[in-house]
């Protein structure tokens, strides 16, 4: 039977965090960026509650991703309404091309 370890928790935080920086990296689309924002907080997660549980730090590591997750839908949410505000705007969500909010 197979043990599954603080090593395997990491690998796949590792994995996350890294599809996410690609995602944040490469995209020039503003809703998948937040996409690759959401994938690095959960890698995150994964982070806190392996930690805690391996670590013996208790409830800690749940209470703090449980504040992350709050956090990250408070960040889709703003972020969403910006979205939509600038697409309204200039009709276009792509990254690179939104810089006249400085007029």
């Amino acid at each position: 039977m197979l043990n599954v370890g603080l090593t395997h928790f990491l690998v796949i935080s590792v994995t996350l965090f890294s599809f996410g920086m690609y995602g944040v990296i490469t995209r020039k689309n503003a809703v998948m960026v937040l996409m690759g924002v959401e994938l690095i907080l959960n890698s995150a997660n994964i982070n806190f509650i392996a930690f805690a549980k391996f670590g013996n730090y208790g409830l800690q590591g749940q209470i703090i991703a449980l504040f992350v997750i709050v956090l990250a839908a408070a960040e889709a949410a703003i972020a969403l309404a910006i979205v939509i505000n600038i697409y309204k705007t200039i009709t276009n969500i792509n990254v690179d091309e939104i810089d006249s909010l400085r007029d």
